[in-house]
């Protein structure tokens, strides 16, 4: 059961980081507007279940206004609100708080700060802990998102045998092209199973400004702008979805056989194949493969 729902405020990012999941970066389209936004969170009251909200980007800072409204009216109508950020505005602890008082005062609940080396660098004083700091002292809770580089090596229960993928960032997006050369890869037949999304029971779907439900980065399960939310998930059938019914039965391994893919070659991790494959299926299934800029593909 859904329990919570994650905005994507805004597909643009001041930062073009290797490893992002949605191919941000300065010149992406797609944003709220307020309308919209009341709209959905007027449509989320019908689902009892839904009692958080994250608010995130791309870098929803950005439209300071627009987040600020949004978590103000979020709160009025009884969600728990989050906001993910690379806090590119904490010059200082001081800037900081300038910005996040008028957010802890409209009720914020929390805050997740990106505080690694594809964001601030390998600096012991970075905005990200500047942000920590300045929310921390005005009793907002603050949780710290650290994504490591690409990792090599053997797992614990693996004494021989090739070096393999362990770990780092989750290589979907921008990181299947700046980050999977030259990694460790393995038989796509290998990939029987998603590590990472629960597409039988999803537990939070993320929402962009197109109005895409996302149930992992660029697999949809709909529109909300063309079916009402409720409705969206009340018909939702994870068996009859074609992409995740058989990514459900086996893995990317059985997208590719159920749709009669030959990939023909290896791949890193499940996510490095599973996008591979969604962008062969795009244009058969335009309605939940999309939108095609978080394949790094023109709109």
């Amino acid at each position: 059961m859904l329990s919570s729902l994650h905005f994507i405020l805004t597909y643009k990012c001041n930062f073009e980081c290797d490893h992002c999941f949605l191919y941000c970066h300065p010149f992406a389209r797609g944003v709220y507007t307020l309308a919209r936004m009341e709209q959905v969170l007027d449509d989320l009251k019908q689902i009892p279940g839904i009692t958080s909200l994250g608010f995130e980007g791309g870098e929803p800072f950005i439209y300071y206004p627009l987040v600020l409204e949004s978590v103000k009216m979020a709160v009025k109508k009884g969600f728990k609100t989050d906001i993910q950020t690379n806090c590119y505005w904490a010059t200082s602890q001081k800037d900081a708080e300038l910005w996040l008082k008028p957010l802890y005062k409209a009720g914020l609940s929390s805050i997740d700060v990106s505080d690694d080396a594809f964001h601030h660098g390998e600096g012991k004083e970075t905005p990200a802990k500047n942000a920590a700091a300045a929310a921390r002292d005005l009793g907002l809770k603050v949780s710290s998102i650290c994504i490591q580089p690409p990792e090599v090596g053997r797992p614990a229960n693996q004494e021989k045998g090739n070096p393999i993928y362990l770990g780092g960032p989750k290589l979907r997006g921008r990181a299947v092209e700046k980050l999977t050369p030259g990694l460790p890869v393995r038989p796509w037949e290998e990939f029987t199973q998603c590590p990472f999304e629960d597409f039988q029971d999803p537990k939070r779907v993320h929402v962009d400004p197109f109005g895409n439900v996302h149930l992992c980065q660029g697999i949809l399960m709909g529109n909300l702008f063309h079916t009402p939310f409720r409705e969206m998930v009340a018909g939702y059938d994870p068996h009859a979805h074609p992409i995740c019914g058989p990514i459900i039965q086996g893995g990317p391994a059985r997208l590719a056989q159920v749709h009669g893919l030959d990939p023909g070659e290896k791949f890193v991790d499940a996510c490095h194949f599973c996008t591979i494959l969604c962008l062969s299926l795009m244009d058969r299934f335009p309605e939940i493969l999309g939108p095609r800029q978080v394949y790094g593909l023109k709109p």
